[in-house]
């Protein structure tokens, strides 16, 4: 029997009984251990009608369904099929039929009564993909609400599966059956380089770890027997790690390689091979004839920057469970080794499980798939943890922009067309209002270019990409290219001509298939040209400007290789890049690497500004700039393109009350200094400060906070004029101060705080404030002569300190008790300066001495 020994088969029976009396359930098994070969075709067996299984990618999809058709003894196609986005093979009353899960999800918003389906498998589970998440959410609730009697079994490559088994259940959770643990025991073999190679910047691999993995790899075929798969994060790795191991049969395995290419590398074979693939071979694939494994360690996973908008592929650390999944690969068919390019104490330092993709990933599309089911914000559904809210704000407000959700958050007629697409939302728009302009077919090419990833890695020309499709240069590249557009073709678009078919202008000729660059027109495109007269280069900016707005970019200047985006973010070219010295970018690709200010542009289209203000125009705007900077007041009139700057001029008339409101702006920001202190202003403002202090309401606080906090209250009338810092020095702070005194307690003012105090010599001497101290009175011991009585002021309230100056003007006494001074301080003061200064009177009694500011005559 096909498959006897596989691990599951010994659970199969508990599956289907839990399936058939719970109606769900969840397998837990290791890669290789049958689950997605045996459980479709067991449930298929007891449930009837068509099985759905879905796979997190297309390599797996494909590979899944010839396995089955292969146990199942009969041609792919005939009851065993799969369907993926433009591709398909089998038809309707399929015993089992092999998805992907984003495919899934389509058919479900279409029609979720899944007309013919017993069963839906979600497999991988554990892998976390968005698209999976949704699946199994959507899943549950159709469940719920239309069709008990569909079944739902996930499987699940780990034993974490409390959240799993939680969402699958009604009140109670779906049970949870467990098949055995690999069949074979792997040895592991620590491997580390022997010079530490952390990722460059950038996220870039460094070349000697690729060097070292080259080196273990031939380590490897020394050592052991049987083929060997090797995990590298991306292609570039995969072709690097290719180029070291010439002269060896080494086959790479990736996503975007053509069909025959990858089923050269999942066909068993009769000569030993090494297999370089990612994490796409980690767990959903199965690669015979693999005894060996040799791990890089790394992955590449989406990373979003939420307050950019931009997206890139990060290198990271792999998880501790990945790193089991890519080690179980060797124990399939044989006792195996694994060769972990790190150390055990590196490996104890590994992340448990990778972060599921709803935590790291763009929402745009999970949040209109939300939408389009009826669940905004996925209210109400199973999901296995909730969105990041940050995430799924930017995903709203992106769907609002764009006109696929209103104000409420649910779909709109236009939303439902974009939904049904199959592509993100940003591409949606642009193919919807892509098509009047640059004509429908070359919309589909350009949406087809930017829905794909194939060509990331070939220079940022994306019109030269686009070009060298069309011209066939790229066989796979071309022929998944072709088919999205075949796809894209199925509905009609917004200007097409009736009978034009996919990749056909009107008349049955072919778009512009040049090989040269074509110029943009001076004056950019307009409403009234014809879509035909739009060059491909403009059309290509045209259709990413729509997805992308917010990566519409500007040369900071001439022949720069920098750039300002719309949505305020720096870009920059690579220096070969045959975009340097344009004025214009519509940026289709561009990711920012940690620590870095400016995002690196890996793929555009030249654009003009005349075209920049069309398709972007809900981002330009005008207004006025009035604002105070480096003590002057700037005004301006500022039209901008989002983050862009497209015109700053002077602003003839300015709005009074907006310059006088940038003045009081300055004056907070930059503190009262900016203004000119006389010293009568000075004394006044320490005169109103002693006054709270000591006397409280109504008399006025003037601290800096309270002063500036009130600015209108004392200042306003006098800033109508001011235009800058010379014109703030004229203002006379002085009398705007006296504003602030409260009547009638104003009136008082000199007899509370005077400004002066009569002493006996009959001279006004000035007191100095200082606040919420007591005031001071520096004045001459001599003129002071038979003053007994401390002077109070504020009511009698606060005596006035005295400083007694000897003839040098030093204080000599300081005192606030004019009685004692004369009593005890007086004898010593006399004693140590009547011979320094004999000219000067220094009675033996100065209370009765007459009170003098002279000096006496000499004889």
């Amino acid at each position: 029997m096909p498959g006897a020994d596989l691990p599951v088969r010994a659970v199969l029976p508990d599956v289907v009984g839990a399936v058939r009396s719970r109606g769900t359930a969840v397998l837990v098994a290791p890669p290789g251990s049958g689950k997605t070969s045996l459980l479709p075709l067991a449930l298929g067996d007891t449930l009837g009608g068509t099985v759905v299984v879905a796979e997190p990618r297309r390599m797996a999809t494909r590979a899944a369904a010839s396995r089955l058709a292969a146990l199942a003894g009969e041609p792919l196609g005939q009851r065993i099929g799969y369907a993926m986005r433009g591709e398909r093979a089998g038809g309707a009353g399929l015993r089992v039929e092999v998805v992907t899960t984003g495919l899934l999800v389509r058919r479900l918003q279409k029609d979720p009564d899944l007309p013919g389906v017993s069963a839906i498998l979600i497999d991988e589970c554990h892998e976390r993909h968005l698209d999976a998440d949704l699946l199994l959410a959507l899943g549950v609730d159709v469940r719920a609400n239309l069709r008990e009697d569909l079944a739902i079994v996930a499987t699940s490559a780990t034993a974490d599966t409390a959240r799993l088994s939680r969402a699958l259940g009604d009140d109670v959770p779906a049970p949870v059956i467990t098949a055995s643990a690999a069949r074979f025991d792997v040895a592991v073999e620590w491997a580390p380089p022997p010079v530490a190679t952390p990722l460059l910047p950038g996220g870039r691999v460094d070349p000697r770890l690729l060097d070292h993995v080259a080196l273990v790899v031939r380590r490897a075929l020394a050592e052991s027997k049987g083929d060997i798969l090797v995990f590298v994060p991306g292609e570039g790795e995969i072709n690097g790690v290719t180029r070291r191991l010439a002269g060896e049969n080494v086959l790479p395995l990736f996503g975007r390689q053509s069909r025959a290419e990858q089923d050269r590398a999942l066909a068993p074979s009769a000569t030993r091979r090494i297999v370089v693939t990612t994490s796409v071979a980690e767990s959903s694939l199965t690669v015979p004839g693999v005894r060996v494994v040799v791990d890089a360690g790394l992955a590449r996973e989406p990373r979003t920057d939420q307050s950019r908008g931009l997206g890139a592929l990060v290198t990271c650390r792999v998880s501790r469970s990945s790193a089991e999944q890519r080690a179980g690969r060797a124990g399939r068919e044989a006792p195996g080794r694994v060769y972990r390019c790190w150390s055990a104490t590196d490996h104890a330092r590994l992340d448990d499980h990778a972060a599921p993709e709803i935590a790291t990933a763009d929402l745009a599309s999970f949040a209109l798939d939300l939408a389009a089911w009826g669940a905004p914000g996925g209210d109400g559904l199973a999901l296995l943890e909730a969105p990041p809210a940050a995430a799924m704000t930017a995903a709203a407000d992106l769907l609002r922009r764009i006109g696929a959700v209103a104000g409420d958050g649910r779909i709109t007629a236009r939303g439902r067309r974009m939904a049904a697409m199959g592509v993100h939302p940003r591409l949606a728009r642009a193919l919807l209002d892509g098509a009047p302009r640059v004509g429908a077919d070359r919309a589909r090419e350009i949406v087809a270019l930017l829905s794909d990833d194939a060509g990331r890695d070939s220079g940022d020309d994306l019109p030269a990409r686009w070009r060298a499709l069309r011209r066939g240069e790229d066989r796979g590249a071309t022929a998944r290219w072709r088919d999205e557009v075949k796809r894209l073709g199925r509905g009609s678009l917004p200007g097409e001509q009736p009978g034009e078919r996919p990749g056909e202008r009107p008349g049955g000729q072919p778009g512009n298939r040049s090989g040269g660059r074509s110029d943009v027109p001076p004056g950019g495109l307009t409403q009234a040209q014809e879509p035909r007269a739009v060059p491909d280069d403009l059309a290509a900016g045209i259709v990413v400007g729509l997805a992308y707005p917010d990566r519409i970019a500007r040369a900071r200047g001439t022949g720069a290789p920098s750039y300002q985006m719309a949505g305020g973010t720096g870009a920059a070219l690579d220096p070969r890049s045959p975009f340097r010295g344009t004025t214009w970018l519509a940026i289709a690709v561009a990711d920012r690497a940690p620590g870095r200010a400016d995002a690196r542009i890996r793929s555009a289209a030249p654009l003009d500004e005349q075209t920049a203000r069309e398709v972007a125009g809900d981002l330009v705007a005008s207004s006025d700039v009035i604002r105070w900077d480096d003590g002057a007041v700037v005004t301006r009139r500022v039209e901008t393109l989002g983050g862009i700057v497209l015109n700053d001029v002077p602003l003839a008339k300015p709005d009074p009350l907006l310059v006088q409101a940038a003045v009081r702006d300055g004056i907070r920001r930059d503190g009262l200094s900016v203004l000119r202190w006389s010293d009568a202003a000075r004394a006044l403002r320490e005169r109103l400060a002693f006054c709270h202090a000591h006397l409280g309401a109504p008399w006025p606080a003037v601290d800096d906070d309270a002063l500036l906090a009130g600015l209108d209250d004392w200042l306003g009338s006098d800033l109508a004029a001011v235009r800058g810092s010379r014109d703030l020095a004229r203002v006379d702070v002085g009398p705007a101060l006296r504003r602030l005194l409260p009547w009638p307690e104003a009136g008082r003012l000199g007899e509370l705080a005077p400004e002066r105090l009569r002493v006996p010599s009959g001279s006004e001497v000035r007191l100095t404030y200082d606040g919420a101290g007591p005031p001071v009175l520096a004045v001459k011991l001599q003129e002071v002569f038979g003053w007994t009585t401390t002077p109070r002021v504020a009511d009698g309230r606060v005596p006035v300190v005295l400083h007694l100056l000897s003839p040098a003007q030093r204080p000599a006494a300081i005192t606030s008790d004019l009685a004692s001074f004369w009593r005890q301080g007086y004898p010593q003061v006399r004693a140590d300066l009547r011979a320094r200064y004999p000219r000067h009177p220094w009675p033996e009694d100065p209370l009765t001495a007459v009170p003098t500011k002279r000096t006496k005559p000499r004889g």
